[in-house]
């Protein structure tokens, strides 16, 4: 499986034992495309960076990382996003953003003739923060490509990441991410950001409301919880093998998405997919930062 994986990556200050930030690069569909490509998976990343060092390092580690970059767009003297992240005393992560004028945002505006160059890709994987970086007439186009890209046989996978900040309205992020059921094939979600957009329901609600607005299948993420796996004939749940006190949960989701992607694109059955995902996100939280050293162990046996 080509995956494509479209979104925003920018710079990361995240917190350390001292008094210092540490810098890095980061994102929520980077991630993915990182810890994909770490399974082995074939992954390009559809993003615009700057003309500056900072754009220059990022392409420099995404070529390292084997994430492709023939889709990357360049717009000249403009600034990628920053975000800091703080974590707390359990681990939990707290984001302050600084990307109003990153030249990802302007990505389908400047180029929108990117989108038919995804034809050739088995898979898009987006996110809800994806969506918050367009315009409204930039997603309408997206929306209506992904339309045909499913009509043409690809498949849609969509994570619902929702940062309220990053949004104008709450009304304005409940009627994109409702178009996007329509249009999503695999859902992986976070229950905590769902509550957050629709407030206090179950997990059975969840599920439903995806299912009923067009999603096939739907993966319900909650933490130590475990995860919920729908779709329209069957919901099978799966416990966390490991319960792990987290440092740094600022990936947990992202390498999970990777991870369980790139044994999906291998073949391997939906559980085996899925404890391959839980695998690396439990290895992933028990370090500092979003992507980790390459010497940790993502990927239990063989993958």
């Amino acid at each position: 499986m080509r995956l494509a994986v479209i979104g925003e990556c920018m710079v990361e200050l995240s917190n350390c034992e001292s008094s210092a930030y540490l810098l890095g690069y980061g994102g929520d569909t980077l991630n993915t495309a990182v810890y994909f490509a770490r399974c082995d998976g074939e992954v390009e990343y559809i993003t615009a960076l700057s003309d500056d060092i900072f754009s220059s390092k990022m392409l420099e580690s995404w070529r390292t990382e084997g994430v492709g970059i023939e889709h990357v767009k360049i717009i000249p003297n403009t600034v990628p996003g920053l975000y800091l992240i703080e974590n707390d005393d359990q681990g939990e992560r707290h984001f302050h953003y600084w990307r109003a004028n990153s030249p990802a945002r302007a990505l389908l505006d400047e180029f929108p003739e990117i989108l038919s160059e995804l034809d050739k890709y088995d898979a898009i994987f987006l996110s809800g923060i994806t969506l918050s970086l367009y315009s409204a007439p930039a997603r309408r186009r997206l929306f209506e490509y992904l339309r045909h890209f499913r009509a043409s046989g690809g498949q849609v996978v969509f994570d619902n990441n929702y940062r309220a900040k990053n949004w104008s309205s709450i009304s304005e992020a409940v009627e994109t991410f409702d178009e996007i059921m329509g249009v999503t094939d695999i859902a992986l979600l976070s229950m905590e950001d769902e509550i957050a957009l629709y407030g206090p329901h179950s997990i059975t609600s969840c599920t439903a409301r995806w299912l009923e607005k067009g999603a096939i299948e739907v993966i319900v993420k909650n933490g130590a919880e475990g995860i919920h796996l729908a779709d329209l004939t069957n919901t099978v749940f799966f416990d966390v093998p490991n319960v792990v006190s987290p440092v740094d949960t600022t990936a947990a989701g992202d390498s999970f998405n990777g991870a369980f992607l790139a044994a999906r694109a291998k073949g391997y059955s939906l559980e085996r997919s899925i404890r391959a995902g839980q695998f690396c996100a439990a290895q992933v939280i028990m370090h500092i930062g979003a992507i980790v050293n390459k010497d940790i162990p993502l990927v239990e046996g063989e993958l």
